[in-house]
C-alpha cells in the first residue's frame, strides 16, 4: 500500500463525536511509551503526525487521522501510566473500552508490545480482555532496532508462548522499528489486504 495522504481529523473523549463517515478504522493502542505515535509518523511517512514524547501518557484522546481519504488510523491512549492518578485513569479506561467495544467502524485494533521486554502482565490481560469480547485485533511488537536480534526473538517467542498457554492460535503478528521502518510494508500491506477484504 502506497500512502498519498494523511491528514488530522479530530480529537476528541467519546466515540459519539468520531467521525460518522463509516470508513474503516485502524487503531493503535499499547502501554504508554511503548512508541505508538513514532510508530504511526512511521507507517505514513509523515514526521509529525502524531505527537511523539519521551515522556509517557502524553496521548490523552482518541485521535483519527485520515488515510487516502478512504480509511483512519486511530491514536488511542496509552494503557497502564500509574502517575495520572485513579480518577483519571478510570476515565481513560472508560474511554478506551467505549470505542474497542461499542466503535462499529473499528475493523482492527494493533496492540503495541514492547519488544525489549519479557512478557508484562498488563499486555497479556488486555489481549485476553479482547478475546474474550470478540475483538479483531493484531499485533506490533516495537522498538526491534533496540535489541539484539537474538535477544528479540527470545522476547517475541517468549511472549507468543505465553499467549499460547491460554490460546488456541495466535493472532498475526508484526515486529517494527521506527527507526529503520522495519515491518512498515508488512503492516500497510495487511491494512490494504483487510480492506480489499470488506470491498469484495
Amino acid at each position: 500500500m502506497k500512502i498519498t495522504s494523511a491528514e488530522f481529523i479530530i480529537s476528541n473523549t467519546k466515540i459519539s463525536k468520531c467521525p460518522q463517515t463509516g470508513l474503516p478504522e485502524f487503531a493503535f493502542i499499547g502501554r504508554s511509551n511503548v512508541g505508538k505515535s513514532s510508530l504511526i509518523n512511521m507507517l505514513t511517512s509523515r514526521k509529525a503526525l502524531a505527537m511523539t514524547s519521551s515522556t509517557p501518557g502524553k496521548t490523552m484522546l482518541i485521535n483519527h487521522f485520515c488515510i487516502n481519504n478512504s480509511w483512519y488510523i486511530v491514536d488511542l491512549p496509552g494503557y497502564g501510566y500509574a502517575k495520572r492518578g485513579k480518577q483519571a485513569m478510570e476515565e481513560l479506561k472508560k474511554m478506551i473500552t467505549s470505542y474497542v467495544l461499542h466503535r462499529s467502524q473499528l475493523t482492527n485494533l494493533f496492540v503495541l508490545i514492547d519488544s525489549r521486554l519479557e512478557p508484562q502482565k498488563i499486555d497479556l490481560e488486555f489481549i485476553n480482555f479482547l478475546g474474550e469480547n470478540g475483538v479483531p485485533f493484531s499485533i506490533i511488537f516495537t522498538k526491534a532496532d533496540k535489541n539484539k536480534a537474538g535477544i528479540l526473538k527470545k522476547n517475541v517467542d517468549k511472549f507468543l508462548n505465553t499467549l499460547l498457554e491460554s490460546w488456541e492460535e495466535l493472532p498475526p503478528y508484526f515486529i517494527t522499528s521506527s527507526e529503520k521502518a522495519t515491518g512498515r510494508e508488512e503492516v500497510l500491506n495487511y491494512i490494504e489486504q483487510i480492506i480489499s477484504n470488506i470491498n469484495e
